[in-house]
């Protein structure tokens, strides 16, 4: 897979324009002051869809072949990624068919079938939902796009930085969430890019580390996956996602699910925003490397908004507790 440059990010920008939102960063005081530094909110919580994946799966089905749109489009995903190729192949004219982990989130697979798409529950979890579409395709004969080795999800995601950098030039650091990779390779390309001196952190939970250890050792780890946080839900190491974080990315940390918790209700009590865990990750983040923070400009990508009601009720059950 070729590696996406500034310019796919700026061609991708033209390319989806009409087709999503382009989201506010916000400056919100309360958090500034719990972190302790001048930050800002990129809010892909009010994308369409309720996440930054639709910039991915847009500027790609914008750029497939008629012949292979009319195959019918494939992918495996915990929901936001398939939401977003149910939501491309519904403006494309192309079928769509999506398998989701048996635990996935019942509002995002609700969205998928709202879009047209037909969705297949299968497996605990996204790696092995992902190898079950991958057999089914070639079976079928579908077009099968993988959510993190198909780079043109990369350029379409790595919009909402270009976006960021418009709105706030003097970032220095963006604190990113990390589960296959698209997002934070994005960020990490066109950041760079564009000012080599702008740190990127990413962001993972410690129960479902694979990501982070495969960045860690330089191999691709296979990793236990028990973390609430859907969105950041794989248990391996995929390229070419590792390849450009481990040249890109300044920093990795790991955040627990009760820290994500916390910064959801965080999100809800100072900013009245419904963010998913793994959008509330970047903010746990930040809290946790607050010191490192301080007198620098940071920016946090809450990724998405699709929280679950059982998983909002757990979230406030323990912020009463």
């Amino acid at each position: 897979m070729s590696i996406p440059t500034l310019t796919d990010m700026i061609a991708a920008q033209k390319r989806i324009q009409n087709y999503i939102t382009r989201t506010p960063l916000h400056r919100h005081l309360a958090l500034e002051k719990i972190v302790g530094t001048e930050m800002y909110v990129k809010h892909e919580n009010h994308q369409k869809l309720g996440a930054f994946k639709v910039r991915g799966g847009v500027n790609l089905l914008a750029q497939m072949e008629p012949q292979d749109l009319k195959k019918g489009v494939s992918t495996a995903s915990s929901g936001n990624h398939g939401q977003s190729i149910a939501y491309a192949a519904n403006i494309f004219g192309a079928r769509a068919f999506i398998a989701v982990p048996e635990i996935a989130n019942p509002g995002k697979v609700e969205s998928m079938r709202n879009l047209g798409a037909e969705v297949i529950h299968y497996g605990e979890h996204f790696g092995i939902a992902d190898q079950y579409m991958r057999d089914l395709s070639k079976e079928k004969g579908y077009k099968y796009i993988n959510a993190v080795e198909e780079t043109q999800l990369y350029a379409g995601v790595g919009t909402y930085t270009l976006e960021i950098i418009e709105d706030l030039p003097e970032v220095d650091i963006i604190i990113v969430p990390v589960g296959g990779g698209s997002g934070a390779c994005g960020t990490s390309i066109t950041a760079k890019s564009i000012n080599p001196k702008i740190e990127v952190i990413g962001v993972q939970s410690e129960r479902a580390p694979a990501a982070y250890n495969s960045w860690k050792s330089g191999d691709l780890e296979q990793a236990e996956m028990s973390s609430i946080a859907e969105g950041l839900a794989t248990n391996k190491g995929y390229e070419p996602a590792q390849t450009i974080l481990r040249e890109m990315l300044d920093d990795f940390i790991l955040v627990s699910d009760e820290e994500m918790e916390d910064a959801i209700i965080l999100y809800l009590e100072h900013t009245r925003n419904l963010v998913e865990h793994a959008g509330a990750a970047s903010l746990a983040a930040a809290i946790k490397i607050k010191e490192r923070l301080r007198n620098k400009k940071v920016v946090i990508i809450a990724s998405g908004g699709n929280l679950s009601m059982e998983h909002l009720l757990r979230a406030i059950e323990r912020y009463k507790d």
